[in-house]
């Protein structure tokens, strides 16, 4: 399906992808420091690993006080960086206060590209398909905006700005209300929706009423009857390796080795993987789930746990028992584990899929945002993303259906 960009509508009544609930639990919301600034931030500029390695105590303390999410922490975007980042030129603005503090930071690298055969200068976050979820972080995102793009409008040196994989209430959409103030040229863009979880205190309390809770037991049943069925959880680092190397062989043996995208099969997938866990098992982080029969794997859900949620990274299962479901079979052990250690919410991530809406229909809605500069380039790179490209695109759309 298309989606439609968003350009025209005012952004301070940008529809919420859920209504903003005052009864929410406090782990939903994004703490703000109270107050209002009334000195300047002091922007600077991060240039290379060994700056970004120096800030990484003030930098998980800023995350911990604004929106404390696994993967804005300073580990998480340090293995990204290790891994998908390397060699590119790093952007990294901070800002801080009259007394020093750390009070805000845009993690982003320079990039050459294109945009329709154009060649364009772009400013893009530290984002891809592994890195989940990107935000700007501050105390104060308004002013954090104000000072970040003041400094960007005085640098000639990028055409676009690009943020990717925004969700619909993050800190970001400020630089979007600076830009459109300043007349510069804007646009945002849907990406992922992705599926959650709320989970209740008990499991007979999910169980109750769930569509698909009687066809797993049957599944399980047929499964049951082939050998002996058990869940493990790996959450240490106690042969971590090897239990690493089961999920990627698991994940290679089927469809996503023939499209070439299973982790096993490029070194920087592997080694961004193989890293993340070790971190997340030394910091408590770690949730790697399998479903054994007869102690084999049939498949594995890669994964972390923070801040009373679990966080569904990467699946894989044994395409030669897709008859019984062991994906779903997992999920469903998965579940039941969660919620009996308290856990609060299961966050499927990505791209919503329909094995997901097996699960829940609540989404999170994700956005790429762009801001361009107030340019003759800018205005056309703008101009042809967000108004004459899907133009085209309609009135092509039309004639094809009326053939």
């Amino acid at each position: 399906m298309e989606e439609s960009p968003i350009t025209d509508a005012p952004l301070g009544k940008r529809v919420p992808s859920r209504p903003c609930d005052s009864a929410s639990p406090a782990w939903r919301q994004a703490p703000r420091k109270p107050g209002r600034r009334t000195e300047p931030l002091r922007v600077e500029v991060i240039r290379n690993l060994a700056g970004f390695d120096a800030l990484a105590a003030e930098w998980n303390a800023l995350v911990m006080r604004v929106d404390d999410q696994v993967f804005y922490r300073h580990e998480f975007v340090r293995c990204w960086l290790a891994h998908f980042g390397e060699g590119a030129p790093l952007r990294i603005l901070t800002a801080r206060d009259a007394a020093g503090a750390l009070v805000a930071v845009l993690g982003l690298k320079e990039e050459q590209g294109h945009q329709y055969g154009v060649p364009v200068r772009q400013l893009l976050s530290l984002t891809n398909k592994h890195s989940c979820r990107f935000d700007l972080l501050a105390e104060e995102p308004k002013a954090a905006a104000a000072a970040f793009l003041s400094h960007l409008m005085g640098d000639p040196s990028w055409d676009m700005l690009r943020l990717s994989d925004v969700p619909e209430d993050g800190a970001a959409w400020a630089l979007m209300h600076a830009a459109r103030g300043a007349g510069m040229p804007w646009g945002a863009w849907p990406s992922a929706k992705s599926p959650y979880l709320v989970l209740p205190d008990t499991v007979a309390a999910w169980t109750k009423g769930r569509s698909n809770a009687k066809p797993l037991r049957r599944r399980r049943r047929r499964l049951e009857e082939k050998g002996r069925v058990e869940v493990e959880r790996v959450s240490g680092t106690e042969r971590l390796e090897a239990r690493l190397e089961e999920a990627f062989a698991l994940e290679q043996s089927g469809w996503k080795a023939q499209q070439g995208t299973a982790i096993g099969q490029a070194e920087h997938r592997r080694g961004f993987y193989t890293a993340l866990a070790r971190v997340a098992a030394e910091r408590g982080w770690l949730g790697l789930y399998f479903l054994r029969l007869d102690s084999r794997p049939i498949a594995f859900q890669y994964g972390l746990e923070y801040g009373n949620r679990y966080l569904a990274m990467k699946p894989g299962y044994d395409e030669a028992l897709a008859e019984v479901s062991p994906g779903h079979l997992l999920t469903e052990g998965l579940v039941q584990d969660c919620i009996g250690r308290g856990l609060k919410e299961l966050d499927l991530l990505g791209d919503d899929a329909p094995y997901k809406r097996e699960w829940t229909q609540e989404v999170r809605q994700h956005h790429w945002l762009f801001i361009y500069r107030d340019t003759l380039v800018g205005q056309t790179l703008q101009r042809s993303k967000f108004r004459w490209v899907p133009v085209a695109k309609r009135m092509v759309g039309r004639w094809v259906r009326r053939r």
